[in-house]
This record gives C-alpha cells, sequence and structure tokens, in this order.
C-alpha cells in the first residue's frame, strides 16, 4: 500500500508542473503524452456518445446535422485554438528558461485573449453559420436541425474556448494531467444530460447542443478553481493582474496566428470536400460522418504526439538544451508513424464492422467502407506531416507548417476535388484528396526540416 501511496504522490507532485529538460526523454515524453492521450481518447468517446445517442433516438437528418457540423464548428475554434497553442509555446519557452516574471505575464495575456477571443467567435458563428450552410449544400431535409444545432452551440462558444485555453496554459506548464480528469467529468455529465434531452425529453438536435454547452461550461469552472488555488504564485491566475501585455501578446500573434489560419484554412478545404459529399446525398453524408467518428480514434496517437512536441522542444530550447531537443523531436515523429500506421491496417481489416456501430443503413456503410479503403493505408503519411509542423512551432517556425497546409491541405485539396469530380463523378475520387495531399505536405516537411537549423530558431529570433 505504502509503495500505491508514494507511486501516487510523486505523480501528484510531477502533476503540477513537469520540466520536461531533465532525465529520460523517451520517458518524459510518454509520461507527459498519457493523459494527452488519454484526454483525446476520452474525447472521442464523447463525440461518439453525442453521435451515438442523436443516431438512434432522433431521424437520420438529425445525425447528418450534427455529424456534418465538424467542419464548421473547427473553423472558427480551431482559428482561435491554433493562437492558443501558441501561446502555450511562449510560456513553455519561459518556463524552460525559469523566467518567473515572463512566466506570469504570459498566463495573464493568454487568458485575457481566450476571453476576448470568446465574444468574437460567438459573434462570428451566430452571423456566418446561416450562410455558410448554404454554401456547403446542406440538404433542405437537413437544414432546420442544422441552423437550430448551431445557435445554441455557438451561443455558448465561450465555454470551449475558455476550456482549450486554460488546458494550453496547464500543459504549457507539464501538467497535462488536471485537464485529463475534468475532461472525464465533462464527458460523463455531457453523456448523462445526452441521453436525458435527447433519449428522454426527445429535443433532438437541441439536447445534443445543450449537453455540449453545458458539459464544457463545467469544466471551464474546475479549471478556473485549479488555476486559481495554485500553490505557486509563478504560475497562479489571478484576476486582479489580467492586462495585456503587448510585448507577450505579440509573441502569442507570431506563434500562434500562423496555427490559427491554418487550422482555419485546412477546415476551408474539408468545408469543399464536405459540400461534395453533400452533393452524394444524405447516406454518403451519414456515411463519411460515421467514418470522421472512428478516424478521430486513428488521430489519437498522432494529435497526442504532435501535442508533446511543441512543449517538450520550446522547454529544451528554452534550456539552451539542443541535442536533447534533437533527440525528442526523431524520436516524436518516429513512434506518431510507427502507431498510426498500425492502426491504419487494423481499421482497413475492421471498417465494415466499426462503422456499423453507427449507421444502420446499408447504403451509408457503404460510403463510409469506399472512403476507408482509400485513405487507411496512408496514415503514416498524416502523422508525419502533424509531428513535423509541432516540431517547427516548438521552435517558433510556425509560419512554415501554416504556408505547407495552406497550399495542399487547402489549394490543391479544392483544386483536385472541384476539377476531378468533374472527370470522375464518383464519391472514391473524393477520397483521394486525402493521400494526395499528405503525400505532399510531407515531402516539403521533410525536406524543410533536413534544410532548416531548427535547433537555434530562438537565439536567432532573440538577436
Amino acid at each position: 500500500m505504502n509503495k500505491i501511496q508514494k507511486l501516487f504522490s510523486a505523480h501528484h507532485h510531477h502533476a503540477q508542473s513537469l520540466d520536461l529538460t531533465k532525465d529520460s526523454i523517451v520517458k518524459g515524453m510518454i509520461r507527459f503524452a498519457i493523459p494527452l492521450f488519454l484526454g483525446q481518447l476520452l474525447q472521442q468517446f464523447y463525440n461518439m456518445a453525442d453521435a451515438w445517442v442523436v443516431g438512434n433516438f432522433a431521424d437520420n437528418d438529425a445525425f447528418a446535422a450534427v455529424s456534418s457540423g465538424g467542419s464548421l464548428t473547427f473553423l472558427i475554434i480551431g482559428f482561435f485554438n491554433g493562437i492558443a497553442i501558441g501561446g502555450g509555446v511562449i510560456i513553455s519557452r519561459y518556463f524552460g528558461a525559469k523566467d518567473s516574471e515572463m512566466v506570469q505575464r504570459s498566463i495573464h495575456t493568454n487568458f485575457l485573449f481566450g476571453i476576448l477571443a470568446s465574444v468574437l467567435a460567438t459573434a462570428a458563428g451566430l452571423a456566418f453559420i446561416p450562410g455558410l450552410l448554404k454554401v456547403m449544400k446542406t440538404p433542405a431535409s437537413v437544414m432546420p436541425h442544422s441552423l437550430m444545432y448551431f445557435r445554441i452551440y455557438f451561443a455558448g462558444v465561450c465555454t470551449v474556448i475558455l476550456y482549450n485555453i486554460c488546458m494550453s496554459i496547464m500543459r504549457a506548464l507539464g501538467d497535462s494531467l488536471h485537464p485529463l480528469y475534468y475532461l472525464i467529468l465533462s464527458s460523463l455529465v455531457n453523456v448523462a444530460l445526452d441521453l436525458l434531452f435527447v433519449a428522454g425529453f426527445r429535443w433532438g438536435v437541441m439536447g445534443a447542443a445543450l449537453a455540449t454547452v453545458l458539459a464544457q461550461g463545467l469544466s471551464v469552472i474546475l479549471c478556473l478553481i485549479r488555476m486559481c488555488r495554485e500553490p505557486d504564485e509563478t504560475t497562479r491566475l489571478d484576476f486582479r493582474k489580467l492586462h495585456f501585455d503587448r510585448d507577450v501578446m505579440a509573441q502569442v500573434i507570431s506563434q500562434g496566428l500562423p496555427t490559427g489560419v491554418q487550422n482555419a484554412v485546412i477546415s476551408v478545404g474539408n468545408i469543399v470536400i464536405q459540400s461534395n459529399i453533400n452533393a452524394f446525398g444524405a447516406y454518403a453524408i451519414s456515411g463519411h460522418g460515421a467514418y470522421a467518428k472512428i478516424e478521430g480514434f486513428v488521430f489519437l496517437p498522432i494529435m497526442s504526439m504532435s501535442m508533446v512536441l511543441p512543449t517538450f522542444i520550446s522547454q529544451n530550447l528554452g534550456a539552451g538544451e539542443h541535442t536533447r531537443a534533437k533527440k525528442g523531436a526523431a524520436f516524436g515523429v518516429l513512434s506518431g508513424m510507427v502507431l498510426a500506421e498500425l492502426i491504419g491496417v487494423i481499421f482497413y481489416l475492421w471498417a465494415p464492422y466499426a462503422l456499423r456501430f453507427f449507421v444502420n443503413s446499408l447504403e451509408a456503410v457503404q460510403y463510409g467502407m469506399i472512403h476507408s479503403r482509400v485513405v487507411a493505408p496512408f496514415f503514416f503519411l498524416l502523422a508525419f506531416s502533424h509531428c513535423a509542423a509541432g516540431v517547427m512551432r516548438g521552435c517558433g517556425k510556425a509560419f512554415v507548417p501554416m504556408l505547407t497546409m495552406l497550399l495542399f491541405w487547402c489549394g490543391v485539396r479544392i483544386l483536385y476535388v472541384t476539377m476531378a469530380v468533374k472527370v470522375f463523378p464518383v464519391f472514391q475520387t473524393v477520397s483521394w484528396a486525402y493521400p494526395l495531399t499528405w503525400t505532399l505536405s510531407s515531402v516539403t516537411f521533410l525536406i524543410a526540416l533536413l534544410k532548416m537549423d531548427w535547433v537555434h530558431a530562438f537565439e536567432k529570433s532573440d538577436r
């Protein structure tokens, strides 16, 4: 028993903030990655539960409304989340360099930005969504459901953004454990509210949107309590100290804006692809929506590694540990690729069974199958692109991934889909957009990493 207690207290001590500039590289990265992985896994289950309740207790149109909305919500939220990631890189760098004054300033500036971003996102969501749904060729039967869902979602979007800001601050300080606890709790609350509102009260998409907003609201409250009660004054959030530090905000924008633009731009590419999918009818939407839910699991090891890398690299470069940063980058990229490909193989074999969990209609399963068989063998390229982008962000070169993704994941994707579907009007044509653009971005990243002196990027920017 004593051993268990010791282990727990050791883990709890580490949970406050993890210094990734000391001890074993692999152990440190894995220790930081596991809570991130579990958090992401939970997020998937949470999205799945949402989809399962709507898919089983509401009609196909309601399911299509909730499942096709992912690219739209990500367009607005992804932009602000990207800036939050930039803020995290700045905090990690000062935390690695042991500069308490700048850590303080960075935390408070980031949080204040989160409040401002919430207001902007609410306004943008409510103003633009109806128009965007029309542009996306949303079928007439699905439209009222989609409008209802998004109006409620964006009315409460401040909960989603503030949670992401709080999470990025905690992770930058090496605490990936507490965000996980709050996610577990909010996921359970979300599923309970889903069952109550959608299955019990029969509120359909309105119930699903309300459940999401209320559950996210709970996790924000928990994050704030934790951050305001932080024992170490350097990392504590104090509402009296909230003010915009120009210097910090300029750094956050220069680091985070490229990632934010990149997220938004990828979403634009995906919205164009989604509108091409929508043109194949409601079954194609549901089949692709079911695939997207499963792909979320494929993404888990990739996303976890690409989230560890910026924190690991910026803490180590901040502390002047160049060789350590290199070794960590190599381990992160390779392990992300191997894991992604393993999952890709399993998914390729199991796709028909997995899709049936979400959609009952045979037509929808067929569409999901077509898509899965085209993209699953190429998951290792997707992993390489994301992990290489994580390395670039960690050394402060966020514009390289932005340009690469802008060019390939948005420009080439849109060009390809628009032209190719006219020549080959089959569903496979849309699916090939992904392996094609993953290959192009991976080659570009490989050349950039080999040619660039990214290890000394911070020193050069300070000169």
